[in-house]
């Protein structure tokens, strides 16, 4: 299943009067996220500095990244579902050089996650950096 391009993503939140509609839109991203293998729910893969469990891995293909991710809560499922939009199949340059905060401010997550949401948003992107790092 191919994910929604962030642009997508940004007129379909834009669609929503509300940020009720806009969190349940959010829930629904979560719901079609590709299945991650339950064996690769480990300690090792999971991003700390969140309040829920995320696990993510990456894989790199041809020089792009392919990520996994999964999580036990339904709105970080849907934050997880924008961030493999924004950046699988990058490069880790592009990773790396992306303003993923401009992105996410387009939407208006920044202003409407708690803040525990908003520092597990950000541990899944620098757990998302590093490992473009590393390559």
């Amino acid at each position: 299943m191919a994910l929604q391009t962030l642009d997508e993503l940004t007129e379909n939140f834009a669609l929503f009067d509300n940020w009720e509609d806009r969190y349940a839109y959010l829930i629904d991203l979560g719901k079609q996220l590709p299945p991650m293998t339950e064996s690769l729910k480990t300690d090792e893969n999971i991003v700390r500095g969140c309040t829920s469990q995320v696990w993510l891995v990456a894989q790199i293909e041809n020089g792009k990244f392919i990520f996994s991710a999964d999580s036990d809560a339904q709105i970080v499922k849907g934050l997880v579902y924008l961030l493999l939009s924004a950046f699988q199949g990058k490069s880790s340059t592009d990773i790396i050089a992306m303003d993923i905060e401009q992105a996410f401010n387009r939407i208006g997550l920044h202003q409407h996650l708690s803040p525990n949401r908003r520092n597990g948003f950000y541990a899944m992107v620098e757990r998302i950096r590093a490992l473009a790092a590393q390559s």
